[in-house]
């Protein structure tokens, strides 16, 4: 008697500041050609608890299995939402925070050598409404983009990436996470070695935490845009994984390891 064929997972790509869902663009194509559904929602950036709320009304309306991605502080809302979100079976981190339980993201910044990023950023008022705690939001400066977020990128595509960005509020940089997901999900971790936003010591010390299976690769923050075909390799190998039937929430967790 022949077992049933598993449900192939369905991939949610979530984007972090500065940025937003059109930065996976090249790594949609490559899923797509996989034969992968991807959904790649808008993430508000309005504080921790009011994105991955949003993100987890997502996550209920998919009825198959689930690949969760998160870039830079899309992690963050990732390791949030996932936690009692049954359907997400395998995680991925693509220079992303992985925030443990009571952590914001500025004790992870503060934890490590600071970055170009620390000094790049001005802020605005938060136009109304929004939640009554996200009173102003952050911006990189345009004459910093290229060297801060997007160096591996081509100076004519980082110069619309700067006045496109998408603001971050900045309560979403003390907002305290709750259990993390990772605890209980298989997860993979994409190291951008060259990141100047979040330091790429930072993302090894939180991909180890994690017991994550780990690829380096060299790029900048920008690396769904600038290294799409290693972010898609990464988020392949998560997707194989939940398509051979172990893609259970208590799964086995994938040692820490290194590699290209």
């Amino acid at each position: 008697m022949h077992e049933p064929t598993p449900e192939p997972p369905a991939v949610v790509l979530v984007h972090g500041a500065f940025s937003d869902a059109s930065c996976w663009a090249g790594v949609v194509g490559l899923l797509h050609a996989d034969g992968l559904t991807v959904r790649a929602p808008a993430n508000p950036l309005r504080g921790l608890a009011y994105d991955a709320a949003c993100l987890r009304s997502v996550l209920r309306r998919i009825d198959v299995p689930v690949v969760l991605v998160g870039h830079g502080y899309g992690g963050a809302v990732v390791t949030e939402a996932a936690t009692d979100a049954d359907n997400v079976v395998a995680l991925c981190y693509v220079a992303a925070f992985g925030l443990d339980a009571g952590e914001c993201l500025l004790d992870i910044t503060s934890r490590f050598s600071p970055t170009p990023a620390a000094d790049a950023l001005f802020s605005a008022a938060v136009p109304a409404p929004f939640p009554a705690d996200a009173d102003s939001e952050l911006y990189i400066r345009r004459e910093r983009y290229l060297h801060v977020y997007a160096a591996d990128l081509p100076p004519h595509v980082t110069s619309v990436l700067s006045v496109t960005q998408r603001p971050i509020a900045r309560c979403a940089l003390t907002g305290r996470s709750g259990p993390p997901a990772w605890a209980a999900k298989p997860s993979w971790y994409a190291v951008a070695t060259a990141d100047r936003v979040l330091d790429p010591t930072a993302q090894r010390f939180m991909a180890m935490r994690m017991a994550a299976t780990a690829r380096l690769v060299d790029a900048s923050h920008a690396v769904p845009l600038s290294q799409p075909d290693a972010v898609a390799a990464v988020i392949r190998e998560a997707a194989a994984w939940a398509s051979t039937g172990r893609g259970s929430c208590h799964g086995p967790r994938h040692p820490f390891r290194a590699g290209t």
